[in-house]
C-alpha cells in the first residue's frame, strides 16, 4: 500500500500516490485479512473496467464510509451470452488505474482469466427465481455467470462491504438475494444510478452508439419516466403504466424494444397489479448496442 501511514480513521490520503495492482488471488486476501486486523473498515467495488463516472460514483460512495477501498477490474467471460460481446469489450488497465487514483482507490485487483478460472469451472451459482425474467428472459447464462464471479469475487476480497450500482437493478437483486441465502458475511450496499444531462444512464456500451444513436438514446430513460408519471397520478394497471412508456418509444424508428416492463422491485417479478414498490425496467437496441436502465416506483 502507498501511504507513509494508517490510522483507524482511514489512511493517509495525503501520502498516497496510487492504488497497488495486483494480479494474485492470495496476495488480495492477504490484504484485505492484514488490513482487518488493523481495524480498518474494508470496501469492495467489482467492476469489469472501462471506468467511467458511474463506477467513480461507486468509488466515491466506498471512500467516504471505509478506511480501505480495493476495485477489481475483471472481464468474467462466463457472464457473456454472445462471444462477440466479449471479445470485443475494451479494457484499457492504465487508463482505469489512473481513474482509480483519482479517486483514492488502495488496491486495484486486476486477475488475468487464468487466475480467476485455472480450469473450465464445473460449480456454479444460480438465484432462479430473481433471474428468469427481464434480462434474463434474454440473455441464457448472464446471472448464472455473474453470480458465479462475484461469489468467487466475495471469498477472494472479503471486505465488510460492497458497492454495486442501481443502474443494473436486476443484478443487484440476484446479488441480494446470493449474499442473504448463502450467508455470505458482507453488506451490500446500492448506489443510485448516475446519469448524463440529457437523461442517459452512464454505461461503458455508450461509446458505441453512432452520433444519431446517441441523440436518440435519451428516449429510454424519457420512456421510463412517462411510465413513472403515470404510476404517480394513480394508475396501478401495469399494462396501460407500460403502454405510456411504449408509446413514447414507438416514436423513434431506430429504437427495438427487447423488453418494457414493471417488475416487483425485489422479486424481479413482473406484475399486473401495482401494489407497492416497483421497478420499471427496459432493454432496448440502437444499431448493435443495447441499452437498459430502470426507475424506481
Amino acid at each position: 500500500m502507498k501511504t507513509v501511514a494508517h490510522d483507524k480513521a482511514g489512511m493517509n490520503r495525503q501520502a498516497r500516490v496510487g492504488p497497488d495492482l495486483i494480479k494474485q488471488i492470495d496476495e488480495v486476501r492477504s490484504r484485505v485479512l492484514d488490513c482487518r486486523r488493523l481495524g480498518l473498515m474494508t470496501a469492495l467495488v467489482p467492476t469489469m473496467g472501462a471506468l467511467h463516472a458511474g463506477h467513480g460514483a461507486l468509488i466515491e460512495r466506498a471512500r467516504r464510509e471505509a478506511d480501505v477501498v480495493f476495485v477489481t477490474i475483471f472481464v468474467n467471460p462466463i457472464q457473456f451470452d454472445r462471444p462477440d460481446d466479449y471479445e470485443n469489450y475494451t479494457l484499457n488497465l492504465q487508463t482505469d488505474l489512473e481513474f482509480c487514483a483519482a479517486r483514492g482507490v488502495d488496491f486495484v485487483f486486476a486477475p488475468e482469466v487464468k487466475e480467476m478460472y485455472p480450469s473450465p469451472p464445473d460449480t456454479f451459482v444460480e438465484v432462479p427465481r430473481v433471474s428468469e425474467h427481464l434480462c434474463g428472459k434474454f440473455r441464457p447464462g448472464h446471472f448464472r455467470g455473474v453470480a458465479t464471479v462475484v461469489a468467487k469475487l466475495l471469498n477472494i476480497v472479503p471486505a465488510d462491504v460492497a458497492y454495486f450500482g442501481e443502474k443494473d437493478a436486476q443484478q443487484l437483486a440476484v446479488i441480494e438475494r446470493m449474499v442473504a441465502d448463502l450467508n455470505i458475511p458482507i453488506a451490500i450496499v446500492p448506489v443510485p444510478t448516475v446519469r448524463e444531462a440529457d437523461g442517459l444512464a452512464l454505461s461503458s456500451r455508450n461509446q458505441r452508439l453512432s452520433p444519431d444513436e446517441r441523440r436518440v438514446a435519451p428516449l429510454l430513460y424519457r420512456a421510463l419516466e412517462a411510465a413513472r408519471e403515470k404510476i404517480a397520478g394513480g394508475c396501478r394497471d401495469a399494462t396501460e403504466v407500460k403502454e405510456a412508456g411504449l408509446e413514447l418509444l414507438r416514436t423513434e424508428s431506430q429504437i427495438r424494444v427487447e423488453y418494457f416492463e414493471v417488475a416487483d422491485a425485489q422479486e424481479m417479478q413482473p406484475v399486473e397489479h401495482i401494489a407497492g414498490p416497483v421497478r420499471i425496467a427496459a432493454a432496448v437496441w440502437l444499431g448493435s448496442t443495447r441499452l437498459i436502465d430502470n426507475v424506481l416506483a
